[in-house]
């Protein structure tokens, strides 16, 4: 090679270099000088290419040499596990899957919450005001990316720093960290803890025109909705309302009728009888198609066994006994209730438990009257019974007897009515009703316990026609923490602090040990 083509790869190289580099420089500094750009990467590009032709034979025995191949060798390695990574990402970020190994499914989302996104039908936006450094800003922003992978594109969200954005935390009055807004075109809920149970609560709230309103009947002993003792109804109402319900008092002795605006309306275990006017109202109402939901106490207001014959429901004059419950913690008054007829309102509970405490027998007639169907709902276990000897009930020395009813005793039942009265312009109307054997199972005390609240809720929005509301909704999250023994505790230590360290050193020893011996 001459000497002068040489010389010119000796200039050729660095002056390509800078070429490329200041291209590099234009598009940040600027962008708008694009044939400057292109012209610089050109000549650069080929100022390159004549050192290479004209240092060829360096290059090529540089190549040669055993270490240059072992440096390609692992570029070449390095290059490939980029790419694998490079892809694997690629890969999640379209194809995104996750696996919740913990006991109670405490990072998955509830059935309920699952039902109503795919169920969206306007978009909603959702809004995290979080601090950057705020510890609860990860599991919120792990919570959005969950609403909206189930919401088939309906939710989109995003998390907002109040501090560097304070127009929009003005604008939606944000006035703590973690408040999280959601949006729809015509409303707005906002919620002061990114939790999974409020969220979904205003997402129901944000997405449902108008409000449904429960009537539930006063007057007669029946639970008060304003007591938050253990017998009160203050909860039910609560979680009512948390669905989206408004819910009222109604005196039927004095409305003298049911409200054309009810969804439906509520007789919670009744002390006395109702009056005859107050019967002949909840007739009109359900002959006009209406939705009522009785839960009879057993041994009082026995004027409610006469009348709900004629919708198919036939009350017991016993008290349902279980002496499994024990088993749970319970008392043998308090049967626990695991089998479930196939319905709407208990499709979801295949291993969901709930009690009935005190609760009567309430099953269906085995000829409906005309016009009606029947169904049982849920039963009690097969070890129980029907306790009819109030003797023994009142001595507490129960034992079952010949007479009494063999479990499993039916303690739930369902009838669908047609309306012989539909709204003008209707027709194929039919009216609900749902009839449990107690209203303790929806009191603040028994409200909470496993599966009570979902049964009440989803009977609620059965009767309310919101069958897509029907399903088990958020849990408490139970913390499980991992508590280890002093041995291993110790084991904790050792193993990743001072073992495997070792380990590793010593194969690495022993490697070079053996190669200074090889060689």
């Amino acid at each position: 090679m001459s000497a002068w083509l040489r010389q010119l790869g000796n200039w050729a190289g660095p002056a390509g270099v800078v070429l490329l580099v200041a291209a590099a420089a234009l598009s940040v500094a600027r962008p708008d000088w694009e044939r400057v750009r292109a012209a610089l990467a050109v000549v650069g590009g080929l100022a390159l290419l004549v050192a290479l032709y004209a240092s060829f034979k360096d290059v090529r025995a540089f190549f040669a040499r055993r270490t240059a191949r072992y440096g390609l060798n692992v570029l070449a390695m390095v290059l490939l596990l980029f790419g694998i990574v490079a892809l694997v990402e690629a890969i999640s970020y379209r194809h995104s899957y996750r696996l919740d190994l913990t006991e109670n499914r405490r990072h998955s989302l509830s059935p309920y919450t699952i039902e109503v996104l795919r169920k969206l039908k306007v978009p909603v936006e959702v809004t995290g005001f979080f601090r950057s450094d705020q510890p609860g800003k990860r599991i919120a922003e792990d919570l959005f990316k969950q609403y909206a992978s189930y919401s088939k594109g309906k939710l989109t969200w995003q998390v907002v720093d109040p501090d560097r954005n304070p127009g929009l935390a003005r604008r939606y009055g944000i006035e703590s960290y973690g408040t999280v807004v959601l949006d729809t075109k015509t409303k707005s809920e906002k919620v002061l803890d990114a939790e999974e149970e409020k969220l979904t609560n205003s997402l129901v709230k944000v997405t449902r025109e108008g409000k449904r309103i429960v009537y539930v009947v006063q007057g007669h002993g029946e639970a008060e909705l304003s007591n938050t003792e253990r017998p009160g109804f203050s909860g039910a109402k609560a979680a009512m309302e948390q669905a989206n319900y408004e819910v009222k008092e109604l005196l039927l002795v004095r409305e003298a009728k049911v409200a054309d605006d009810a969804a439906l309306v509520l007789v919670a275990g009744p002390k006395n009888d109702l009056l005859p006017a107050e019967l002949e109202a909840l007739d009109a109402y359900i002959a006009r198609g209406g939705k009522v939901l009785f839960m009879a106490n057993p041994f009082q207001a026995d004027g409610l066994k006469k009348y709900l014959e004629k919708y198919g429901i036939a009350l017991g004059d016993d008290l349902v006994i279980d002496r499994i419950s024990r088993a749970f913690g319970g008392d043998f008054v308090v049967p626990a209730i695991f089998q479930y007829e196939p319905h709407a309102i208990t499709k979801e509970f295949g291993n969901v438990l709930t009690f009935f405490p005190l609760t009567r027998s309430v099953d269906v007639q085995a000829k409906p009257p005309k016009g009606v169907s029947a169904q049982v709902l849920a039963k009690s276990g097969p070890g129980s019974w029907g306790e009819r000897t109030r003797a023994e009930l009142d001595s507490g020395a129960v034992k079952q007897d010949p007479d009494d009813r063999p479990g499993p005793v039916p303690v739930a039942a369902v009838a669908t009515v047609e309306a012989t009265k539909p709204p003008e312009g209707k027709t194929n109307v039919k009216a609900r009703i749902v009839v449990f054997g107690t209203a303790n199972l929806a009191a603040n005390q028994f409200l909470n316990i496993q599966g009570n609240k979902d049964l009440f809720l989803n009977t609620v929005s059965w009767l309310a026609e919101e069958e897509d509301l029907i399903a088990i909704r958020p849990k408490n999250i139970r913390q499980t923490p991992i508590v280890p023994t002093a041995t291993e505790g110790r084991l904790v230590f050792w193993i990743p602090v001072v073992v495997l360290p070792l380990v590793v050193m010593a194969c690495g020893i022993s490697v070079l040990v053996r190669r200074r011996y090889t060689h």
